[in-house]
């Protein structure tokens, strides 16, 4: 296992031999990237390391491309083998849970409309039919809420990334974030952020412009350490 030291000065790891291999392939690494091996405390250049010491595997450093000085991409430990992704695929999977979540709570919401819930003048709502609308709305959403929690935090995925084929993964070595990165923080802390009065607009409209970066990750990614990726 390694460590490895990004132009960003962070360190990312630690990852096995065969996970550098792959950024090595894909030019997110080369012979100069620095990186230390587990239980060691020196940093050393990769083709130092009998691992990455030559091969089809390994360009040179004039072979590697070329990264923007600063890049996301350019800090090695911030890009991952896996294939990010679009920008789209993400919007989609949003719109796709958002819509979702309307369809399980018609049955409810529309049992306590037709009680006359919204009613005005001399008409009485039916309370039998809005109580009995009120627990199958509850129930719905507390169902669609289980549900997705589960494939979050089992799969990294929701039901709208599910159908599209993306996942979201640890950042930067793309194991299962588990429970705290991707449903407290990722979620439930980022929704209590937007939800602040004034300031949560703002942050929300922050958070949705960072899928502009070179790596995709929003502001609520970078306060969990994931990243989202093709699964």
């Amino acid at each position: 296992m390694f460590t490895i030291l990004g132009a960003d000065g962070k360190e990312y790891g630690p990852v096995a031999a065969d996970k550098i291999a792959a950024w090595i392939t894909g030019g997110r690494a080369n012979r100069q990237t620095k990186a230390r091996r587990d239980g060691e405390t020196e940093w050393k250049p990769l083709g130092e390391f009998a691992e990455f010491a030559g091969g089809e595997t390994m360009p040179s450093p004039a072979a590697a491309p070329t990264l923007a000085p600063g890049s996301t991409a350019d800090a090695v430990g911030a890009a991952t083998g896996g294939e990010l992704a679009g920008r789209w695929e993400r919007l989609g999977a949003v719109i796709l849970d958002a819509l979702i979540g309307c369809a399980l709570a018609l049955p409810g919401g529309g049992m306590m409309l037709a009680a006359g819930v919204l009613s005005k003048g001399t008409r009485s709502p039916n309370p039998a039919l809005m109580v009995a609308g009120l627990v199958v709305l509850g129930v719905s959403i507390l169902a669609l809420v289980i549900i997705q929690i589960y494939l979050l935090v089992t799969r990294g995925q929701t039901l709208g990334k599910k159908f599209l084929g993306i996942k979201i993964v640890t950042y930067p070595d793309e194991s299962n974030p588990g429970f705290v990165k991707v449903w407290l923080l990722r979620a439930f802390v980022n929704g209590i952020i937007g939800a602040i009065p004034m300031i949560g607009g703002i942050y929300t409209l922050v958070d949705l412009c960072f899928i502009f970066r070179d790596d995709k990750r929003c502001i609520h990614d970078l306060i969990a350490g994931t990243q989202v990726v093709k699964a």
